[in-house]
């Protein structure tokens, strides 16, 4: 069974702007409210390990990056101990309006075996963290 957290955000800045933020995975620590910590390259093929706020817990997980299209879109998938109980495919999709303004998508494809019990624990505190972590990357990109 699969079940989907998508969030979207209007940012007034060029795709090249927010790329070059949201791709900057050393600087989460700086802005980023959510994944407060990300270490590894933003290359398919690559594993990351992301530190994630979730209330009072801190998650530490290692996703696989499966692509990456600059200035455009990026993902990966995790999985909580072993792949096949609880699997997130994570994406960020910069959509361009006009030259200086996009539609940031920031979403999550969860499966698994305990998809339905886990995200009715955490679910809704999940999407509000990808809120928060869309607002702050609209503040810091449109920052003069």
């Amino acid at each position: 069974m699969k079940h989907t957290i998508r969030t979207e955000i209007i940012i007034n800045a060029s795709k090249e702007k927010v790329w070059n933020i949201l791709s900057d995975l050393g600087n989460y620590a700086v802005w980023n409210p959510f994944i407060v910590q990300s270490e590894g390259q933003l290359q398919a093929g690559t594993k990351l390990k992301n530190t994630l706020q979730n209330g009072a817990k801190t998650i530490v997980f290692t996703p696989k990056v499966l692509s990456v299209i600059p200035n455009r879109y990026f993902d990966w998938l995790g999985s909580l101990w072993i792949k096949g109980l609880f699997d997130g495919h994570h994406y960020f999709e910069i959509e361009e309006i006009s030259p200086n303004q996009v539609n940031l998508v920031h979403g999550e494809n969860f499966s698994g075996l305990l998809s339905s019990l886990i995200l009715k624990q955490i679910g809704s505190e999940t999407r509000n963290n990808f809120v928060k972590m869309n607002q702050a990357l609209k503040t810091r990109v449109e920052q003069p």
